[in-house]
């Protein structure tokens, strides 16, 4: 699949550590043409599967209020959610720079709107909190967290609350847009989304026409995703899955890295020389180099498939 000069890059409404929104011009051509059913196995922001275009398109994490957010959003117009998210920033007192910019608050771009809205936004953030998944209006603050929260990202602590600090942003045009743009690509798209560990989506329910893509948390990076949930026995356990994946004649790419500020995912590259699967190593000037040719970069970010 390629990407044209007249194709509209839809950008997630999420800032999710490890997006792939900026490799997606090396990764979409590197990706097979004859896809009926493409699976996300570790979706994250959702920046791959919004742009693919198959059949039908699985989107599968193990993150539950990434997925609820996500389907709240497949199933909510943006025309609906536009004025539900203006009444929450009115309620809460939070700024809204698209309308009345950064002098009326008194701050600017530089230093950011967060000296004005950290009182609204810890009500909202204490709001939310108690809010049951049931609560028709969960993802709906969930996501207006987010837009206020720091680096608009989503992060919870173990008694399952949100506890990002505010962040220098608001609702302004550019997270609208994302957010429209968003929604509309997944109201387009025969897309589903599932919350399950990766080995539910067994390789005898696909066919030799579909694909999975798979971008697990990276074992030797240091992410909030990651911290705790992914260790060198699930690494191991998403290798075997993928083997099967291709004793079943299932088309697999695996995005990873295989060494980065001096250290080496000997567990992938073990696996990559026994098995003889094809990389790419990939960088942000959207060129492709050989596997067995040196990477001088500090990071090795490669595509693993077996096709």
């Amino acid at each position: 699949m390629q990407l044209n000069s007249n194709q509209e890059v839809i950008k997630s409404p999420l800032n999710f550590t490890g997006g792939k929104y900026k490799l997606l011009p090396q990764l979409l051509p590197l990706f097979p043409q004859d896809i009926s059913t493409f699976v996300d196995l570790f979706c994250g922001g959702c920046n791959v599967a919004v742009n693919f275009s198959a059949k039908k398109i699985i989107c599968n994490d193990i993150d539950s209020n990434l997925i609820g957010l996500f389907s709240y959003f497949k199933n909510t117009s943006y025309e609906i959610l536009f004025p539900k998210v203006q009444k929450i920033i009115s309620d809460y007192n939070l700024s809204d720079s698209n309308k009345n910019g950064y002098s009326f608050y008194n701050c600017n771009s530089a230093n950011g709107l967060g000296s004005y809205n950290r009182t609204g936004f810890l009500n909202l953030r204490k709001t939310f909190n108690k809010l049951s998944k049931n609560d028709e209006n969960y993802f709906l603050f969930l996501y207006v967290l987010i837009v206020y929260a720091f680096n608009n990202q989503i992060r919870f602590n173990s008694d399952g609350e949100f506890n990002l600090p505010v962040g220098k942003r608001d609702f302004n045009i550019r997270m609208q847009n994302k957010l429209k743009s968003f929604c509309l690509a997944l109201s387009n798209k025969n897309i589903s989304f599932t919350n399950k560990d990766f080995t539910s989506i067994k390789a005898s329910t696909l066919a030799a026409q579909d694909f999975v893509y798979v971008d697990p948390p990276y074992l030797i990076t240091c992410a909030t995703y990651n911290e705790k949930s992914w260790n060198e026995n699930e690494e191991k356990r998403l290798l075997t899955y993928l083997d099967e994946l291709n004793d079943n004649k299932i088309r697999f790419a695996l995005s990873n890295v295989l060494s980065t500020d001096g250290k080496t995912n000997n567990i992938l590259k073990q696996w990559l020389d026994a098995k003889g699967y094809n990389c790419y190593h990939l960088d942000f000037s959207y060129k492709n180099s050989n596997y067995h040719k040196k990477n001088i970069s500090k990071t090795d970010e490669v595509l693993i498939t077996n096709y």
